[in-house]
């Protein structure tokens, strides 16, 4: 089947380079206006737990109270009960056009306490902006941004400085474009230059990087169109271009390699285009769906961020794995012996596998593959015992939310944020809501009120707002937002009985991160189940074993919990945090572990796949285990590793970002690419495979005749080999 494509696109060569290049140009015109459509108010919360109810019957009865804009004013020389302070504060609010701004209150305006600071220098006024949704809210937002510190303000003696959750998804949102345009001048010239290292020709290195370009471009388009039938988070493009630059320089140079190594094997240009595809183009076939798959587990999760995250993944995989096996083959076909134009050196790197084929049996991977098999047991039982101690860390992870810390240190939003912690009442502006639906006497509601104000930790609660058989109570609380402490505020709070005759529904920030949690806990099995069930399935397929997909498998769980393990020694306990410049707030937001294991083991996997393509291969010619492992770690053991250090320059700059998680998302990257590059591909794999011995590749009768009949595999031309291997 492979091979057949790969002589129908030399064939239409020209023909199919024309549609790929109109399809660039759509996407590069169409596509990229992506970035008008994303989300930004991604909701981490599911859609049916009891916060979101609470959220969705309080707007449609109350109207929506969220603080979208928060100023902050202080004032040396004033207090906030000096007429002066009052009237410079509200001229300033009066002059913000009413087009942009619903309701703006004031503690001079509700009378309310807990909008002034302990020493009544500071005061605060939560503006609500119109607009349907997030994209028209920070519309608003950007016109009334400057008329929010004027300079008539700071003449009266009183400073302002703006937060809020609108100023910080803007933020958040200026941050992810200076980090996409940050990846890409980055990473493209350096790219380029390390694939000019390792193949020495301009040519051949430029392939990877233009095949990495049509897949970013490609992914913008799908992702845009599915915005027009679902919402698609603003950090979707993060992963699409992580995804879509390294998987293209993954595939890219699978591609090339193999192609430089079949020129010198085959007849003609078409022969050996119809075997790169028939080898290679089967191996990126197997990993593209094996990665996609994995970000599918994404789609599992209810909630809105996760899911647009598998959306962008899965798109991303796709227009890769179609870039690869559609437009290089054809530009192969179209170059012919002159990929290897415009060389730097005449000799060529073993890594390009354009060497003889004795050079498997003396290169420096080969012999250090039999140095890891000759004391097999050894290698194993240190890099295990190693890889768990690494993951230790992870059985005391802490799991938390995300909230302000995450901006850097010299954000705006972020100093008002721990302004209003430090020295006003606490959370606020985040306070638990309790919405109480159907008590009609005064005394139940009074009776339920002093319940409330009975649980440890509550500092009071108020009622804010009636209307019909409906009343809203927020509940002030001590401990920080999204800290343990408060999450069990929030459950003694639910597990109160309610009013006779009422119905209760708890909400707020506090509660739907104690709802996500229980989401993702509840909802994590599955994820696990279809990633390893599918994965099981796939591998199975290709290799035509049932020993290899397990042992894959417990790999990845490995290099998963090390890495894991990494990440909580850095951003929970804060180790490294002065030269990564981040603070760490000792716990890790819940849906950053989830969707590195997605992305990680989908990478892992590629590797995998990679690894053992080239050994099964070795090994249906010889049958000779220990060889067929040696021989596919000569071929790709340098390979992996080159691309393991080109995709960590693709991550390099996300590593770089403002924004912690994306920080977190980038560094934990680091760390799985370097262990499972070097650790698990190159000594681990080599280790156990030899343990096994032919048992590797055992799998029973009836599976054996299913996979004859069903396996993703071509029949491999026997190489001429110049020496016995």
């Amino acid at each position: 089947m492979f091979e057949a494509w790969g002589r129908a696109l030399y064939t239409r060569r020209r023909l199919a380079l024309g549609i790929a290049l109109v399809l660039v140009a759509v996407a590069a015109v169409w596509g990229t206006g992506v970035f008008g459509k994303l989300s930004s108010g991604d909701s981490f919360t599911p859609p049916a737990s009891q916060s979101q109810r609470e959220a969705d019957q309080a707007s449609r009865v109350f109207g929506r109270n969220d603080a979208d804009v928060v100023v902050l004013y202080r004032s040396a020389t004033m207090t906030v009960g000096d007429p002066a302070y009052r009237q410079a504060v509200t001229a300033a609010l009066n002059g913000l056009p009413r087009a942009d701004v619903a309701r703006a209150s004031t503690y001079w305006s509700t009378g309310s306490p807990s909008l002034v600071s302990t020493d009544r220098h500071a005061t605060y006024a939560v503006l609500q902006l119109t607009g349907a949704d997030d994209a028209a809210r920070h519309t608003n937002y950007e016109a009334i941004e400057a008329g929010l510190t004027p300079a008539s303000l700071a003449a009266s003696g009183v400073t302002a400085r703006v937060g809020g959750t609108v100023p910080m998804e803007v933020g958040i949102n200026s941050e992810v474009t200076a980090n996409i345009a940050k990846a890409e001048l980055f990473s493209m010239p350096v790219l380029l230059i390390l694939l000019l290292v390792i193949f020495g020709s301009l040519v051949a290195a430029a392939l990877p990087v233009a095949i990495g370009g049509i897949a970013i471009l490609g992914s913008f388009a799908v992702l845009r169109l599915l915005t027009m039938a679902t919402t698609v988070s603003v950090y979707s493009v993060n992963i699409t271009t992580i995804l879509g630059l390294g998987l293209a320089i993954d595939y890219g140079l699978f591609m090339v390699t193999r192609f430089r190594e079949e020129l010198g094997r085959q007849p003609t240009v078409e022969q050996a285009v119809a075997r790169t595809v028939a080898t290679a183009g089967r191996t990126v076939a197997v990993s593209g769906v094996t990665v996609a798959v994995a970000l599918t587990s994404l789609m599992l999760f209810p909630e809105s961020f996760l899911r647009s995250m598998g959306y962008g993944g899965v798109a991303t995989v796709a227009v890769d794995m179609l870039a690869a096996l559609t437009v290089l083959p054809a530009l192969l076909a179209v170059l012919g012996p002159r990929v290897n134009a415009l060389r730097i050196r005449r000799s060529l790197p073993s890594t390009t596998g354009h060497r003889p084929v004795r050079a498997e049996t003396s290169g420096g991977w080969y012999r250090l593959a039999h140095s890891v098999m000759r004391r097999p047991a050894v290698y194993a039982t240190v890099i295990v015992i190693g890889l768990l101690a690494l993951a230790a860390p992870f059985l005391r992870i802490s799991w938390g939310g995300v909230d302000a810390r995450t901006l850097p240190a010299a954000s705006t939003v972020r100093q008002v944020s721990e302004t209003l912690d430090s020295q006003f009442p606490a959370n606020s502006t985040a306070p638990i809501e309790a919405l109480v639906t159907g008590a009609r006497a005064p005394a139940q509601l009074t009776t339920y009120l002093h319940q409330i104000d009975a649980v440890p930790g509550v500092t009071g609660a108020r009622v804010t707002g009636v209307k019909g058989d409906t009343t809203r109570i927020d509940v002030g609380y001590q401990p920080a937002t999204v800290s343990s402490a408060a999450r069990h505020i929030v459950t003694q709070i639910r597990d109160l009985p309610a009013p006779a005759g009422a119905s209760v529904l708890v909400g707020g920030t506090t509660a739907g991160l104690v709802d996500e949690l229980a989401s993702l806990g509840a909802t994590l099995p599955w994820m696990a189940l279809l990633v390893g069930v599918s994965t099981f399935v796939l591998l199975f397929l290709a290799f035509g074993s049932v020993v290899l997909p397990l042992k894959a498998i417990v790999m990845n769980v490995l290099s998963l919990s090390a890495t894991f393990g990494v990440v909580v020694w850095i951003f929970q306990w804060g180790h490294l945090s002065g030269p990564l410049q981040f603070t760490p707030t000792g716990s890790i937001d819940p849906t950053m572990p989830i969707l590195m294991l997605a992305i990680i083991f989908g990478l892992s996997m590629d590797y995998e796949v990679f690894l053992l393509s080239r050994v099964r291969e070795r090994y249906d010619q010889t049958g000779d285990n220990t060889a067929a492992v040696a021989s596919g770690l000569q071929r790709t053991g340098g390979l992996i590793t080159c691309l393991a250090l080109l995709l960590i320059i693709v991550v390099g700059a996300f590593s770089a970002s403002g924004i912690t998680f994306i920080k977190l998302l980038g560094v934990g990257m680091i760390v799985a690419l370097l262990v499972d590059a070097t650790i698990i591909r190159v000594l681990l794999v080599p280790a156990t495979m030899r343990l096994l011995g032919r048992a590797n590749w055992w799998a029973p009768r009836p599976l054996r005749r299913l996979y004859g009949r069903y396996g993703i595999r071509e029949e491999i031309q026997a190489e001429r080999a110049e020496v016995s291997v």
